[in-house]
């Protein structure tokens, strides 16, 4: 997508003969230096990453370098997650292993609507090393053996990402407690299911979470004996039900380490099997009641080594969602920042990383503001970025860098991240072109997406670093291999052409066990080939390219047929309208009665504000979103950037909702991964829904 400018041809005719100078002064040295085998982007992108091995469009398709024989692991020996744990130890005991910010100062800051929410301000990064941990990560497991709990027991972790989640985690897999995750924005009824459901005894959480949420469920989990906290100076009282002890870390680690002859000797463990389950994972799913999804140490070893062959420079680690557990990447996290007070330093700025994973969600909002931040920019600034950013898409295409642009135009836009970063990935969900594309520019780094499920260790495909495409999700890991199955009823078939087209699905060593206690679910989702390999079903639709890659076209349960026959795809309808500079997030609707679609649109509050102003309109926020003069103007940016996008008449939501407030896991109505939970939107703007179908 190249960028309009309204620009004097003057200075169009300045920057065009400065670039042909550079290209012309660079041109020769770049052939000297360039080795005899060396390719550019263009060529390696042209490459074929993975084929069918059946010769059928169907697939299976396997990477190039996983025809033969699917990766399990990267080292042998190397099985279970305690084991890749105590390699890194060994190899690495002085280096830094995990971060933790200080806290400052804690203040309360009032919201134009009147709400009151909790900002931080942080100080520096401490460092514990791999020797560190691994003595309280031993310390620990040894004391939650102490309490009772035993091999292949529950143990339940409902708890913020933070530096004792993974001593936590790291402790389970040692002493091998399969790990029961909940997600720390998960409501009471979920919590307590996958609580009751998995029989846990044992938890370990935070003092927040134990006082706003786990304290109000304790009698409707009757089997829970233990609760450990995590934070340290806690004041444990009298206030919870007969049969519940309550026991800061601290002192289960204490518990676990008996001083004799000045060394501490901790109770003895039984290690784990690569087929015991390692992980019990309660996803905050985008449907129904949370399940809990089995995972095994041979299952994440299998995803690692996919993903480590495919990005370098990744490693363990854990986190409630499954892409996390994956990747140790100096990954900041998003979601804190919003916590963190405004003019003082998140996470990315003082933590610079190298290599960062975020959903579209994210990266789309980023796009947003650093093209508002250009907006603002003078005549000539905003001339001279919309150039470079021309030329530099340019000279990507023809499969060349750009380093005097990256150093003289795009190094501030790089240093909002930290301004080291050489990879950045994106996965939950599919991420628009122009979005890729924009931050692959103003970046300077390779942007890859990726593809995977939890039910999938989160693995599944990963763009080529060096495959500038946009729009798609690479080719198969080495650990696995997709298979396409047609879904006749949305008219995908395996035989389209000229890519075949179907529903995803992927099969492997790094497919999970399936559902904990749940048959029914198994049975529609998982299966078992001849061969003995589990496969899931993925519910998403893909398309294979003739170099091998996958690109993500629908989703089964996002297919809705209107009242005259017309299929609409509200995901593809939400990716196009998410790129309209006045829409934050949006939900498109459809309704097989009714003969159009609508939407519930989450508005940028700055772009709002100022059509407001361009529109005479005043008022607070709340009575902004509830005018139907801006409903209406909002609507008609929508529907130009719908049509510009080239998507049909009847996709185009008809009529619109503005939200008030933004969607943020805290509501409930999207997950952890900020993708959107339809039923529960569904129900929370019924009202809304019966209004724009004209109900009486």
């Amino acid at each position: 997508m190249r960028l309009k400018m309204d620009v004097s041809p003057v200075v169009v005719v300045i920057f065009r003969l400065v670039v042909w100078l550079y290209s012309l002064i660079s041109y020769l040295p770049y052939l000297l230096l360039r080795s005899s085998d060396s390719q550019s982007f263009s060529e390696c992108s042209r490459r074929v990453k993975a084929r069918s091995v059946s010769g059928h469009p169907s697939g299976p398709y396997r990477d190039i370098g996983a025809l033969r024989v699917l990766a399990t692991c990267l080292q042998p020996g190397v099985s279970t997650l305690d084991r890749v744990f105590e390699s890194s130890v060994c190899r690495f005991p002085h280096f830094d292993c995990l971060g933790t910010r200080d806290l400052l100062s804690e203040e309360d800051e009032t919201q134009e609507d009147g709400r009151v929410f909790k900002k931080v301000i942080l100080g520096e990064y401490h460092w514990m090393s791999y020797d560190q941990v691994y003595k309280e990560v031993r310390a620990f497991g040894s004391g939650l053996a102490a309490l009772g709990t035993k091999p292949l027991k529950n143990i339940g972790i409902f708890c913020e990402t933070r530096a004792e989640w993974i001593i936590a985690a790291q402790a389970c897999f040692m002493y091998n407690f399969p790990l029961v995750t909940l997600y720390s924005t998960l409501g009471g009824p979920a919590i307590a299911h996958g609580l009751n459901e998995a029989e846990v005894s044992h938890i370990i959480t935070s003092k927040e979470l134990l006082e706003t949420k786990l304290k109000n469920i304790l009698l409707e989990v009757p089997r829970l004996q233990h609760i450990i906290v995590v934070d340290d100076k806690l004041k444990i009282g009298s206030e919870y039900p007969r049969g519940i002890s309550v026991h800061s870390m601290a002192a289960v680690k204490r518990l676990g380490a008996h001083p004799e002859n000045g060394t501490s000797v901790c109770v003895q463990r039984r290690p784990p099997c690569a087929s015991d389950v390692a992980v019990i994972m309660y996803t905050s799913g985008s449907t129904g009641v949370p399940k809990g999804v089995m995972i095994s140490h041979s299952n994440i070893i299998a995803g690692v080594t996919g993903m480590a062959e495919r990005i370098p420079s990744l490693g363990y680690e854990t986190h409630p969602h499954i892409l996390y557990m994956l990747t140790s990447c100096h990954l900041s996290s998003f979601t804190n920042s919003t916590k963190i007070k405004k003019g003082s330093k998140g996470d990315i700025s003082v933590l610079r990383p190298t290599l960062m994973a975020a959903v579209p969600e994210i990266m789309d909002r980023i796009y947003k503001n650093v093209m508002l931040k250009v907006e603002e920019m003078s005549v000539f600034q905003r001339t001279l970025f919309l150039l470079a950013y021309n030329y530099k898409m340019e000279q990507l295409a023809m499969g060349y860098s750009t380093p005097l642009c990256d150093k003289l135009v795009f190094q501030k836009v790089r240093a909002l991240l930290g301004g080291r970063l050489r990879v950045l990935l994106s996965g939950g969900a599919p991420l628009s072109a122009t979005t890729q594309r924009f931050m692959n520019i103003c970046f300077c780094c390779p942007v890859g997406q990726g593809y995977g499920l939890t039910e999938t260790c989160g693995a599944g495909t990963i763009s080529q670093l060096w495959d500038y495409s946009t729009g798609r999700v690479g080719a198969p890991l080495v650990c696995c291999e997709i298979q396409l199955k047609d879904w006749i009823e949305g008219g995908y078939h395996s035989t389209d052409w000229p890519c075949p087209r179907g529903e995803i699905l992927v099969g492997g060593p790094n497919v999970t066990m399936g559902y904990y206690k749940n048959k029914q679910k198994n049975s529609e989702d998982f299966f078992m080939d001849k061969k003995g390999q589990q496969w899931f079903c993925t519910g998403d639709i893909g398309e294979f390219h003739g170099d091998g890659c996958l690109k993500i076209i629908d989703r089964k349960k996002d297919l809705v047929k209107l009242q005259a026959g017309e299929y609409v795809s509200l995901g593809k309808v939400e990716a196009v309208l998410k790129n309209c500079p006045l829409v934050d997030n949006i939900c498109a609707y459809a309704n097989s009665d009714e003969s159009y679609a609508i939407g519930f649109v989450v508005p940028n509050q700055k772009q709002l504000r100022a059509l407001a102003e361009r529109k005479c309109v005043r008022g607070l926020w709340e009575e902004l979103c509830n005018n139907p003069v801006i409903e209406e103007e909002v609507l008609k940016v929508i529907t130009e950037t719908a049509l510009t996008a080239q998507l049909e008449r009847f996709e185009i939501p008809r009529k619109i909702r503005l939200s008030v407030e933004p969607w943020t896991p805290e509501t409930g109505l999207v997950t952890d991964a900020f993708k959107l939970k339809r039923k529960e939107l569904k129900s929370h703007y019924q009202n809304d829904i019966e209004r724009m179908y004209g109900a009486k």
